[in-house]
């Protein structure tokens, strides 16, 4: 008998094409349909960002368990380590604009929530997306003007006009938007997470690599986020572990040594209690989908 075995996420890193500025590079969707046939439908982590902008027909796309459709006036942002799944390119024509999260400025990165994880994925222009649209055009114009300009100022303009479209794109209506303002003190409390979740949960151990008071981050996060400390981590360890299960062939007990807990009960009843469900339960149901 052949199982039908479930494949394990793709990591896919950022590869600039020869002769093309490093950290950020515009695909055309028509282009990349002909090119990337076998990539369709294949589950996915980036560690870059994407920005999605189809002007025809309309793309089917999976985001960390939330399918989208992407149509003309609607924009798709998928940030680095977050699980996708194209969906069917036919009849599909736009960009893809592709880049590194240090390619922009700290500025920008700060005001544009550049490097926000969790941030809103999919943006609806209130005035119609005309400034937006303004935006995207140049920078594909400018992506593919190589050669107008020396090579250290055509790397300056693609800098410049994707700061503009992400701070305009950072500040158009979305339904999903983040709860509050974020300081230095949850960008840096988000960014331990990112790296130690899979070691500790303890708002605790956090404050003291940190240097600040569990409080001060219980604070932060709420303002942040709407959720405290607490929560805030557990969401995290919650969709890593979401993502293991739906998207890979490891055990409930292998997951729970990878995501940092003793055992594979220790680790289905803290499931449990934060999505109603036991692991199993829910890799039986992801799969159904």
């Amino acid at each position: 008998m052949v199982k039908n075995r479930q494949p394990d996420i793709v990591e896919v890193d950022f590869q600039a094409p020869v002769g093309s500025p490093a950290g950020v590079e515009v695909v055309d969707l028509g282009e990349l349909r002909r090119r990337r046939v076998t990539a369709v439908s294949r589950l996915e982590r980036p560690h870059f960002h994407q920005l999605i902008a189809p002007v025809e027909g309309r793309l089917p796309f999976m985001v960390d368990f939330v399918d989208h459709e992407v149509g003309p006036g609607t924009w798709l942002w998928v940030r680095p380590g977050q699980v996708q799944r194209w969906g069917d390119l036919a009849g599909v024509e736009g960009d893809l604009i592709l880049f590194e999260g240090d390619f922009l400025d700290a500025d920008t990165v700060e005001r544009a929530r550049v490097d926000e994880p969790g941030g809103p994925a999919v943006f609806r222009p209130r005035d119609g997306g005309a400034a937006l649209e303004a935006a995207r055009a140049h920078l594909v114009r400018e992506f593919r003007a190589r050669g107008e300009l020396p090579p250290a100022a055509h790397l300056a303009a693609l800098r410049h006009l994707l700061a503009v479209l992400a701070l305009r794109l950072a500040h158009t209506g979305t339904a999903d938007a983040p709860a509050g303002p974020m300081n230095e003190t949850f960008r840096r409390f988000r960014s331990a997470v990112e790296r130690g979740f899979a070691r500790t949960r303890r708002v605790e151990d956090y404050a003291a690599q940190l240097g600040y008071s569990p409080r001060t981050l219980a604070r932060a996060a709420f303002a942040a986020t709407g959720a405290g400390a607490k929560e805030f981590i557990d969401q995290r360890v919650v969709l890593e572990a979401k993502r293991l299960l739906a998207h890979s062939d490891r055990t409930a007990a292998k997951i729970a040594r990878d995501l940092g807990f003793k055992d594979a009960t220790n680790f289905s009843k803290y499931f449990h209690q934060r999505t109603g469900q036991t692991p199993i339960a829910f890799r039986a149901a992801a799969r159904r989908r």
